[in-house]
This record gives structure tokens, C-alpha cells and sequence, in this order.
């Protein structure tokens, strides 16, 4: 732990801060992230991340108000597509995810702590070093899509709502001045017929926008941020139950729109916290 800890927590300044500003409920933004342990280094790594970082690195944070994480063992990562994909090199990369909600209005607030905080990690060396980022980014809701309209749990339940499956799927769009359109189409046409009969409760769509220039160095910056949507589908079913039909062809009715083309689509089912269960179905 840190030895550079002091008594003087400035207190006094939490009872000012949480006088102004928003406090809904609404996850305005996510912070998510797609990462790959380094071979031999499974276990070690799920310890730091689920023992420390998922903590110290991110829920004691201000304005994040939940977080899930999620894995990909060897037989869900068969299942991934494009084989050619922008996300992942492979494609198959990238055995964990977690995606934390943010509270709306609280980005550039909470930017600055995590930054802050970031830092002070690294040079507490609690910094797990042998990962690779695939796909990490803070994103912007745009919309949620229901299946059941307001029966069942909100966006905002959706990282405590013991759902058995994730479906991460990406999209760019065919330009920047293609995305709002692409937006619209998957928000009012494609996601409602998808999610129709599904095992899929909802779909939440975020953007990507720009980490920080002093970020940390071993996390790229974001690449898509003028074309890309990402979707998370919540599934009440293990996604390998359920795959063909329903998950499949994905792609193909992006690429039928003309608007854009599917860069990922991946599923995950969630981590058991406090255990090392999956990690030895991850090779």
C-alpha cells in the first residue's frame, strides 16, 4: 500500500463539491475496457484487477456508481466476429471486460480523480503490468433500447441486474457524417427487431470520446471517436445457449443498411467475484 498517505484529506471540500452539479441517476457515460492478462499471467492478474484495481482504480472513484466485470473463455472467444476486426488483432484477444456507469454530467469531474489517481497507482507500484489494453474507452450514451419497453430493469440496474450474458458488439460508421444516421437506424429499426423475441433485455449504444493527453502511456488513444458506436446487449441466457439466430449475421444487417460495418461482435458471461473461476478455460 501507499506510505504516501497523509491525514489531510480535505474534508472540508466534500461537503461544497456535493452541493453543485448533477447527481441523477442516468449512466450519462461508461468507462469500458477490454483486456488481455499476458500468457501465463491468468491468475495474477485476475487477483490484482478483482482484489485492488476494480476497487481502488475505479467504484471508490467520485461519479461511478457501478461496474461488472465480464469474461471470455477459450470457447466464447471462438465465437467472435469479423476474423478481420479493428478492435481486437486477433480477434479472439481480449479475455476480460468491465464496464462501469458513470452518472450523467460527471465526465470531465470524474476525469480528473481518475487521472489523479492513476498516477499515484503507479508510483505505489499497484499497477498489474503484464495486460495489454485492447479495448479501453470512455463513451457517451446515446440510447437504450428495450425489448420489453418499461417492464424490467432500467440501464441504470443494468451492471447489478444478474444478467448471464454480454454481448459487446462494434460498429463504424461509413464516416462521420454517417454516424448520427446509423444511430438512428440501429435505435429505431434494427435493435427493435432484434431484440423482439430475443434472450436480450437491452441494448445500451455509447460513443467513444478522447482519453486525456496525460493519460497513462500504456493505454492508446481512442481510435473511432467520429464514427463508432459501441453496443452492449444484456442477455438473461448464457450467450452459448443461445448464439445462432440470434447473434449471428449481426454483421450482414449492418452491411445491408449501407451505413456502416460491424468491426466486433463478442460474448462474455460474468466473472464470480472473489474466485478464480474460468481462468483456467481461458487457453
Amino acid at each position: 500500500m501507499s506510505s504516501d498517505s497523509s491525514e489531510d484529506t480535505r474534508a472540508e471540500a466534500y461537503a461544497e463539491l456535493a452541493s453543485v452539479g448533477p447527481y441523477g441517476v442516468r449512466p450519462g457515460h461508461a468507462l469500458i475496457t477490454m483486456v488481455e492478462p499476458h500468457p501465463g499471467h491468468e491468475y495474477a492478474y485476475n487477483r490484482w484487477y478483482e482484489d485492488d484495481h476494480f476497487i481502488a482504480g475505479a467504484m471508490a472513484m467520485p461519479w461511478i456508481f457501478a461496474g461488472r466485470r465480464w469474461v471470455a473463455t477459450r470457447e466464447l472467444r471462438q465465437l467472435r466476429y469479423p476474423e478481420k476486426s479493428a478492435i481486437a488483432q486477433p480477434v479472439t484477444a481480449g479475455c476480460y471486460i468491465t464496464v462501469y456507469w458513470l452518472t450523467e454530467g460527471r465526465y470531465a469531474e470524474h476525469m480528473k480523480w481518475t487521472v489523479g489517481i492513476n498516477k499515484r497507482l503507479n508510483r505505489d507500484g499497484r499497477v498489474y503490468q503484464d495486460r495489454t489494453h485492447v479495448f479501453t474507452a470512455f463513451q457517451d450514451h446515446e440510447a437504450t433500447v428495450y425489448r420489453d419497453g418499461a417492464a424490467g430493469p432500467r440501464d441504470f440496474h443494468a451492471l447489478d441486474h444478474p444478467y448471464a450474458g454480454l454481448v459487446v458488439e462494434v460498429v463504424d460508421a461509413e464516416g462521420p457524417e454517417r454516424r448520427a444516421e446509423l444511430l438512428e437506424w440501429l435505435r429505431t429499426r434494427h435493435l427493435p427487431k432484434r431484440l423482439a423475441g430475443s434472450p436480450a433485455a437491452m441494448v445500451t449504444v455509447f460513443r467513444p470520446t478522447p482519453l486525456p493527453l496525460d493519460r497513462m502511456s500504456y493505454v492508446k488513444q481512442v481510435e473511432g471517436v467520429d464514427t463508432r458506436l459501441t453496443l452492449l446487449w444484456f442477455l438473461q441466457r448464457d450467450p452459448r445457449e443461445c448464439w445462432e439466430g440470434h447473434f449471428t449475421g449481426l454483421d450482414e444487417d449492418v452491411a445491408r443498411s449501407g451505413l456502416g460495418r460491424v468491426e466486433l461482435v463478442a460474448p462474455f458471461i460474468p466473472t464470480v467475484p472473489g474466485t478464480d473461476r474460468y481462468v483456467d478455460e481461458l487457453r
